[in-house]
């Protein structure tokens, strides 16, 4: 048998308020249910942190990302400047998605590749992360897999053979 937790919040009440020495009537425990239930309302009302939370959450949605998509991503990076103030400035890496792990859970992330002078270079980006400021996107390749590791292999230009598929805006 499985008690809810408000059913514990009233016994507690009854117990904590010394009400188990004399008899329980129904009146009593009504009124102890009522003063729960109460105390309950005041706990779930949201504080002005909680909604901002709720606000950065709807903000910080991003377009649906698949593999094979070429995409710039936003990125807040601070630095330290000559005179040892602290900057903030918004930094751009545009490759294409390899790989797309979690999917939109929190742990969730994309692998970005670009080839930057003849070197190939991978980011790993968690999608929560709160420095992403955006993502755009600004191609996409049809593509029959799931992780595009095949395009790392210097030896057979594949990265030729992609197709551009259209983008639905």
């Amino acid at each position: 048998m499985e008690l809810s937790s408000s059913y514990f919040y009233i016994l507690n009440y009854i117990y904590f308020n010394n009400m188990t020495d004399e008899k329980n009537t129904k009146e009593e425990i009504k009124e102890a249910k009522e003063k729960v239930e109460e105390k309950n309302k005041e706990t779930k009302k949201e504080t002005p942190a909680k909604e901002k939370k709720a606000e950065k959450k709807e903000k910080t949605k991003f377009p649906e990302l698949k593999p094979g998509m070429t995409v710039r991503v936003y990125q807040k990076i601070k630095e330290l400047n000559a005179k040892g103030e602290e900057k903030e400035r918004i930094q751009y890496f545009e490759g294409m998605i390899i790989a797309m792990k979690h999917g939109k859970e929190i742990g969730g992330t994309i692998t970005v590749r670009k080839v930057s002078d003849g070197i190939g270079v991978e980011k790993i980006f968690p999608l929560n992360l709160p420095t992403i400021d955006r993502i755009e996107i600004k191609k996409q390749a049809r593509v029959r897999r799931a992780k595009l590791y095949f395009l790392k292999n210097l030896k057979k230009p594949f990265r030729k053979k992609l197709k551009e598929a259209k983008i639905s805006k």
